[in-house]
């Protein structure tokens, strides 16, 4: 005996039978009333009963519901799909949920189909599969503009219930390759001065509350949260401003760190040891938090290289504005983290593996969509999503 035929044959069959008894409880009866209340003020008109096919978790159904026309406004409406959450579309909340998590886990909204067919036994369209995963992205986008504007419009509510002992805020950036006409205008890295990606701003928020056996800070389980979008600075900085008040930042040491690298660069620009040199006899300053030793390092050499004076001096600049927010050895012995791995693997998690493949080209839209469902999904918030459109 073939097993898994009998399997996939039985599967297959109890799925038909569960879509036929979908459709009898699809079947709306006429309704008594001959008028329901239209969004525009007037009265819509009861016109007849219509069928409407969709696709559902149980394979193909029918829904037989009642269509109204309002004169008022000219436009009909079906009470029934807006009450079940398939107004404008032929698949049901199910399935929609379904093509939303395999479009943004899966490497690609093909992958997606696949993966469809294979686990839950259903035929759709691989643009189905893109178009519903932007689709939801999008509204999951909408809402957290919405959570935004509210943030900025209101004075911060006093906090209640345990206080939190360390909450972190991180952020980085990644670049995506897009398609030519949203790179219109945009200068690159290359030789050649052309881009081919654009940025995605990734930020994550996550509390600390205990130390393991060997005193390093532990982050707190199921803790992290995450947003990002290919948007301005200033518009993702009200992202991070919902997530968290103003407190005492701390510079991340890898990302200070990179400072000193850049710098080296143009200092020994074909010189890889000379470049290597440079940094470790600069970069125990920084790790040592005596950050004023080595702003007062750079600046004697911006005297001695002239022709990169101005690059040397913003550096210094900015080791001085943020010496307060670079004391490493002081936050370590408070017990604090002072890298910045969480966000780093998060811009693999969340952004490389779905987005950054091989022969991938995005849009703003459609990246930006996707992101947001990976960002709610892998922040937990998924099913709260979905619980919120049934509600």
């Amino acid at each position: 005996m073939d097993l898994e035929a009998v399997e996939m044959a039985l599967r297959a069959a109890l799925q038909q039978a569960g879509a036929a008894g979908l459709s009898q409880l699809l079947r709306q009866e006429p309704p008594a009333e001959p008028h329901v209340p239209c969004s525009c003020g007037g009265q819509a008109r009861y016109k007849g009963m219509r069928t409407k096919p969709l696709l559902t978790v149980l394979g193909r159904a029918e829904m037989r519901r009642a269509y109204y026309w309002c004169s008022h406004c000219q436009q009909g409406q079906f009470s029934t799909d807006a009450a079940l959450d398939v107004e404008n579309t032929e698949l049901s909340p199910g399935v929609r949920r379904m093509l939303t998590l395999v479009g943004s886990e899966c490497s690609s909204f093909e992958r997606g189909r696949e993966q469809m067919k294979l686990l839950a036994g259903l035929e759709v369209a691989t643009k189905a599969v893109e178009r519903t995963t932007e689709s939801i992205g999008a509204d999951i986008a909408r809402r957290e503009q919405d959570t935004m504007q509210q943030a900025l419009q209101r004075e911060l509510p006093i906090a209640v219930g345990q206080a939190i002992p360390v909450m972190y805020v991180q952020m980085d950036g990644t670049g995506v390759p897009m398609v030519s006409k949203e790179l219109e205008g945009r200068t690159g890295k290359g030789s050649n001065g052309r881009a081919h990606t654009r940025e995605v701003k990734l930020g994550c928020v996550f509390t600390q509350t205990k130390l393991d056996a060997e005193g390093w800070p532990v982050r707190d389980e199921d803790s992290t949260s995450y947003t990002g979008a290919i948007e301005t600075a200033e518009e993702f900085s009200r992202r991070l401003y919902t997530e968290s008040q103003r407190r005492g930042w701390i510079v991340d040491l890898y990302h200070a760190r990179q400072h000193l690298w850049g710098l080296s660069s143009k200092l020994h620009p074909s010189d890889v040891a000379a470049k290597r040199r440079w940094v470790m006899s600069h970069q125990h300053f920084l790790d040592d938090g005596k950050i004023e030793l080595l702003v007062n390092r750079l600046r004697a050499l911006a005297t001695e290289r002239q022709e990169l004076a101005e690059e040397i001096e913003t550096e210094a600049n900015y080791f001085e504005r943020n010496a307060a927010r670079m004391r490493y050895p002081k936050f370590r012995q408070q017990g604090l983290f002072v890298g910045s791995g969480v966000i780093e693997a998060g811009c693999k998690t969340l952004i490389a593996t779905r987005l950054k493949r091989s022969g991938m080209f995005w849009t703003v839209r459609g990246a930006n969509a996707v992101i947001a469902v990976r960002c709610c999904r892998h922040s937990r918030e998924f099913d709260n999503y979905w619980e919120s459109r049934r509600a």
